[in-house]
């Protein structure tokens, strides 16, 4: 016969009822209510009788046989299909205490113990599956149907899952996407908290990407439907999910290993204690509180909470492993562009010349560039709208790929671009060349000149998210040991980004390999190391780390791929908040297993030398149970202080302050 522990996984308690699954589950589950109802009644009834009619014990001892039976069939029932089908659950120890209890003629106590026992499986289930449902009502938020728009214009509702890839769908304010999709008409404010964790809304327009199951708030869009199904963000999400639901920790799988052992040990100890005190009494109690469910709750209970909690925040873990191995991650290496930078350029520093003023330089150069789409000139038109400055108009523009842009503005050629562009077109080279020597220090140049008149120059970088520095600090104050960067970018560079980051160390003019050998310095250093990237050109780095993290992986099949923990958003205090969840979940599985083993080793002792009855047995394993699987649940509402604290998080994190104007 094979003996088989019963940890439960998310969609498992640790009655064995949800093990035989069937049609009639819902009618089943009616009927041993009922049988729950009617059977406590009874018992109850008995101990009234005894009370009412102490002379006259007949009708109590027959309410309370037949309650007793009415309550155990469940527990009995369960345990033969077990035994029928070769197995044996550590809890069929119930079982046997109860059917102990009616042989000895006991059935108000053998009535007690089923009683409290389905009881507690009731709010056992009820709890642990709390966070499991959490996830489930976060996956189930794309609608069944759709308004596809057809060729003439018109809509037909459809449902979601007959979309193709290349359909054109409307969504109107108040609805939830049904697919993933890209805008081709509108603007909106969309509610992207079931993806990203972020609780404030993000506007979008034209060619940004909407997620399946985020919430249409303000306007009508029109979508080109980019994913399916299983293939959407979303439908991601619940796979990756319900994939980490399922894996063990290599605590639980120590539990299976010496399960074979727990049931016949403490069958040996029921026949000893009988052996030498000829006590069946406590030979049930010894049966009931051996029991160790909250044992066996103890990990999967809490792994489970933090997954929800993960999940809500918009980090999603893999494997139940890589989120309880968070907690030995000592060092730490980020990726720069993307990951601590926007991967944007933005202005953050302008030289006018003498006579030119910062918003005439803005003025003349935007208005030059503003129909490029060169990120420069995107960066300076986005700098001329935050600020105010009015744009004119530009006639006879003209590009030239890699140097620069003109373009007739009030009348006369504004030149931006190279500064060996604009000498070749005449501009004097002495204060040209005097400015080109003060970008050295890794900013991008725009110089501008109109006419033969040279006006100054703009520096432009990649933009530092705002949060970064508050992330660096956040991992600092855990067990980190060890914060490094790498990037692929110029030295200069990686030295002013490291500098707003605090200090940290850094590498700089990597390539992908690179930085994977990098990762690989670390942990032969004898370090756990966790790598943050944005997991398109990091994928090495990702793989060769203890723990994979990929930043905005929202809509990213590579990222989502590439890494073990995939944070939906861009926000990089999702990581500090990451590492804490972790080290909360193993706290929190420590606890319980101490829980579990204080209740059923003391029960053990007391039972042993005649200090505890059935009953008692059944309210303190009972009482064990709850503890565990209520110290779990605390794991749910995780991090919510942080997210009333962070109300910003969600803004677009690609704007810095810009340069002043005056």
């Amino acid at each position: 016969m094979q003996i088989q522990s019963h940890a439960p996984s998310a969609d498992h308690d640790h009655s064995h009822a949800h093990h035989h699954h069937h049609h009639g589950a819902g009618a089943l589950q009616a009927v041993r209510l009922a049988m729950l109802f009617v059977g406590s009644i009874l018992v109850l009834a008995a101990f009234l009788g005894d009370w009412i009619y102490p002379d006259n014990r007949l009708a109590a001892d027959f309410s309370a046989t037949i309650g007793a039976i009415l309550l155990a069939l469940p527990i009995f029932w369960v345990a033969i299909q077990d035994l029928l089908e070769g197995h044996m659950h550590m809890d069929e120890l119930v079982a046997l205490a109860v059917l102990a209890a009616m042989a000895l003629g006991d059935f108000r106590t053998a009535g007690v113990v089923a009683f409290f026992m389905v009881i507690s499986q009731v709010i056992e289930t009820r709890t642990a599956q709390g966070a499991h449902q959490a996830i489930e009502r976060l996956v189930r938020l794309s609608p069944s149907s759709a308004r596809r728009v057809e060729e003439d214009g018109s809509e037909t509702d459809v449902p979601a899952a007959a979309l193709k890839p290349g359909d054109r769908i409307r969504v109107f304010p108040g609805e939830s996407v049904p697919t993933d999709g890209e805008i081709t008409t509108g603007k909106t404010t969309l509610n992207e908290a079931s993806i990203t964790g972020e609780s404030v809304p993000r506007t979008k327009g034209e060619g940004d990407e909407v997620y399946a199951g985020t919430i249409n708030l303000t306007g009508m869009i029109e979508l080109s439907v980019t994913r399916v199904g299983e293939d959407t963000t979303l439908g991601r999400v619940r796979e990756l999910i319900l994939a980490a639901e399922q894996t063990k920790l290599p605590i639980t799988k120590i539990i299976d290993r010496y399960a074979g052992f727990y049931t016949p040990v403490v069958l040996m100890l029921a026949a000893l204690v009988w052996f030498i005190t000829d006590d069946w009494v406590r030979v049930v109690a010894l049966l009931v509180i051996s029991c160790p469910c909250a044992f066996i709750l103890a990990t999967p209970t809490a792994m489970v909470a933090a997954l929800s909690a993960a999940a809500r925040h918009g980090i999603l873990v893999k494997n139940v492993v890589d989120l309880e191995g968070a907690s030995r991650i000592n060092a730490m290496i980020f990726d720069k562009t993307g990951t601590l930078t926007t991967g944007e350029l933005g202005v953050v520093r302008l030289a006018p010349q003498p006579g030119t003023s910062p918003a005439d330089l803005v003025r003349i150069a935007a208005t030059a560039e503003r129909y490029s789409n060169h990120p420069a000139a995107q960066a300076l038109v986005r700098l001329a709208e935050e600020t105010e400055v009015p744009l004119g108009e530009a006639s006879e523009y003209h590009e030239e790929p890699g140097q620069g842009v003109s373009a007739v503005v009030d009348g006369v050629t504004v030149r931006c671009g190279r500064v060996g562009w604009l000498t070749a077109a005449g501009i004097a080279e002495e204060a040209l060349g005097k400015d080109h020597q003060e970008t050295s220090d890794g900013l991008s140049g725009i110089y501008v000149a109109r006419g033969d008149q040279y006006l100054g120059w703009i520096g432009l970088s990649d933009q530092v998210r705002p949060e970064a520095a508050q992330a660096i600090e956040a991992l600092k104050a855990l067990p980190i040991k060890r914060i490094a960067m790498i990037t692929g970018d110029r030295t200069e560079v990686a030295a002013g980004v490291a500098a707003a980051m605090g200090g940290c160390e850094y590498r700089a003019e990597c390539l992908p390999q690179e930085k994977a050998e990098y990762v690989e310095s670390f942990r032969k250093a004898g370090y756990t190391v966790a790598f943050v990237g944005d997991g398109v050109n990091d994928a090495p780095a990702l793989s060769a780390s203890d723990t994979g993290i990929a930043m905005g992986a929202a809509g990213s099949d590579v990222a989502i791929h590439s890494a073990t923990v995939a944070l939906m958003s861009n926000d990089l205090m999702r990581v500090p908040l990451l590492m804490r969840l972790s080290h909360s979940a193993r706290r929190a599985v420590y606890q319980n297993l101490s829980i579990g083993a204080i209740f059923i080793l003391g029960g053990l002792v007391l039972a042993g030398i005649g200090e505890l009855t059935p009953i008692v047995a059944t309210l303190m394993h009972n009482a064990g149970s709850l503890i565990v699987v209520f110290n779990s649940a605390r794991l749910v509402r995780f991090g919510e202080e942080t997210a009333d604290a962070e109300p910003d998080a969600a803004e677009p994190l690609h704007r810095q302050p810009a340069p002043t104007l005056g």
